[in-house]
């Protein structure tokens, strides 16, 4: 059992939980809690930590086979943790990645195309309504916050290991191959000249949602074949982004229903 936060495999977890950077160079990210964990993909589980308490009270978690696992004091994983009241069990994942063009791919495709979402606790819900809503995968630009961002992956709720995605730095440039491949790309718009619930979504669809402060930039929102609009009353101009895509994802779920 490690009794100590200065061993080298601590603080390579502590860093871990912190630096996006490290993580894309690693190529892997941190899960945390039992149901994180149990619902990882096993081929994918580099390696287990456990508390010396969780190890007490759970003397049988089904860990996958031939997967390491790392016993640390109750401080010491205390201080790996990325949360405030720990489960006393993570995990070291591979990340995973699927190409654009594989996401072209799926039958009847509906995607969410997200652009500089920078709250990670709305990308992470995004992800996981889309899981509920029958979305086929999501698409962001390089600039939306790190999918591996701990809260991200606790909002995921075991998402991230069942919904394709994949980063783009040409934002554009992957609409333009999304509307190549015969998919039609709606943009959520101020300008929308018709309702969300009046489009036809039962063909291969996109949904465009941009930025929670700024919305779609222009040059992205040109891209769309058709402005959508959700009614909202009062002096509300905007719906929250993870909200708004709750919506949309929703209706086209209902219509292919």
């Amino acid at each position: 059992m490690i009794t100590s936060t200065s061993n080298p495999q601590v603080k390579e977890i502590m860093q871990l939980q912190k630096k996006s950077k490290l993580r894309r160079e690693l190529g892997v990210f941190v899960a945390e809690g039992m149901k994180m964990v149990s619902e990882a993909p096993a081929g994918r589980i580099e390696r287990c930590w456990i508390s010396e308490t969780f190890s007490r009270k759970h003397p049988d978690f089904p860990f996958p086979a031939g997967v390491p696992v790392q016993e640390a004091a109750d401080h010491v994983f205390a201080a790996m943790s990325d949360t405030q009241t720990p489960q006393g069990i993570l995990a070291v994942i591979r990340c995973g990645e699927t190409s654009l063009e594989d996401l072209l791919k799926a039958p009847a495709p509906l995607l969410m195309v997200l652009e500089n979402i920078q709250d990670p606790g709305n990308l992470g819900t995004v992800m996981r309504t889309g899981e509920g809503a029958g979305v086929t995968g999501l698409i962001m630009s390089s600039d939306c916050a790190d999918i591996y961002n701990p809260k991200v992956i606790r909002s995921t709720m075991g998402s991230i290991y069942r919904v394709p995605f994949c980063h783009t730095a040409d934002l554009c440039g992957a609409l333009d191959l999304i509307k190549k491949a015969g998919i039609t790309v709606y943009a959520a718009h101020l300008k929308g000249s018709q309702y969300y619930t009046e489009a036809d979504y039962t063909k291969p669809s996109a949904f465009l949602i941009g930025n929670e402060g700024n919305g779609l930039k222009q040059e992205t929102a040109d891209r769309a074949g058709t402005y959508i609009k959700i009614p909202m009353e009062g002096h509300v101009e905007s719906l929250n982004a993870a909200v708004s895509a709750a919506i949309l994802m929703y209706e086209a779920h209902r219509q292919r229903s």
